[in-house]
């Protein structure tokens, strides 16, 4: 009987990646310039264009960042991506990444392995269907799942109504945004984390989309609570709402830098609270 085939999460390519990308969104949170650049550093260097490395991680991606497709597309292109992986050359790509591994274990903490990557299962299983040794009745297995995944739908969660919300409230929004950021990420703030930290290995093209349509989306939501009453009525909370749309103003005469994105994280904790509170009351 064959020994089981244990999942190695130093030789899967897009943990590393995705492990990198936590790693630089922990420092930037904690202002460890030194190790933030490092990450960076090693981010850029190993994966860029032309790398091994890259293009075996545009083959993982190509999977788990996929979803909601119809069942005979993710046949499809679950065929074509495994296809392309078994032209790329293994060698090459085991000796790529080791010298990751040496940079991230030179310059990084050990830690940066046990960071918490949502994806993990799903990308443990791209790497075992990617693995020629992997038995085929295991290989099929995971790739059903993984065609799953593929065809999974999501229904957004999101409500433009503005309900009411009482004095006290309000202004501790405004003291959070006025704080200095603290607290448990939202979803939103994870995204925009996320995007920029990526944006690093693609020149930053996607971000900006991102960022503009952001920035719109946070815009739409501070307006929309200067119609509620409580604010119309109380001159200190008009001010310090147009206070906040004066700095999204802002944002289109300036370069993005980390001064900004404190600010856009700020300022999605607020809408996100004022959306959570309006729909509480």
């Amino acid at each position: 009987m064959s020994k089981k085939m244990k999942h190695n999460k130093k030789r899967n390519t897009a943990f590393l990646y995705e492990a990198l990308i936590r790693e630089i969104t922990k420092s930037i949170l904690e202002g460890n310039s030194a190790k933030k650049n490092n990450a960076i550093s090693i981010l850029k260097n190993r994966f860029k264009k032309g790398t091994n490395l890259r293009k075996e991680l545009d083959l993982y991606k190509a999977i788990y960042e996929t979803d909601k497709l119809e069942p005979y597309a993710a046949e499809k292109l679950l065929y074509k991506v495994k296809m392309a992986h078994s032209s790329l050359d293994a060698t090459s790509i085991y000796g790529e990444q080791t010298a990751l591994i040496k940079d991230i274990n030179a310059n990084l903490p050990k830690t940066t392995y046990a960071n918490f990557v949502p994806s993990y299962k799903n990308l443990a299983s791209i790497s075992q269907i990617f693995n020629s040794d992997t038995p085929i009745k295991k290989s099929v297995l995971l790739e059903e799942q993984i065609i799953k995944d593929m065809t999974a739908t999501f229904t957004a969660k999101e409500t433009n109504s503005m309900k009411p919300i009482d004095n006290l409230i309000f202004k501790t929004f405004i003291q959070s945004f006025n704080s200095q950021y603290i607290g448990i990420l939202s979803e939103e703030q994870k995204t925009l984390l996320n995007k920029y930290i990526m944006s690093f290995a693609d020149n930053g093209a996607e971000f900006k989309l991102y960022l503009n349509e952001e920035i719109g989306r946070l815009r739409t939501i501070i307006e929309s609570s200067l119609t509620i009453e409580e604010v119309k009525s109380d001159s200190h909370m008009t001010a310090s709402t147009n206070k906040v749309l004066s700095i999204i103003e802002e944002f289109k005469q300036k370069p993005f830098d980390q001064d900004m994105l404190a600010d856009i994280l700020n300022i999605q904790n607020l809408t996100k609270e004022i959306i959570n509170n309006g729909n509480n009351t």
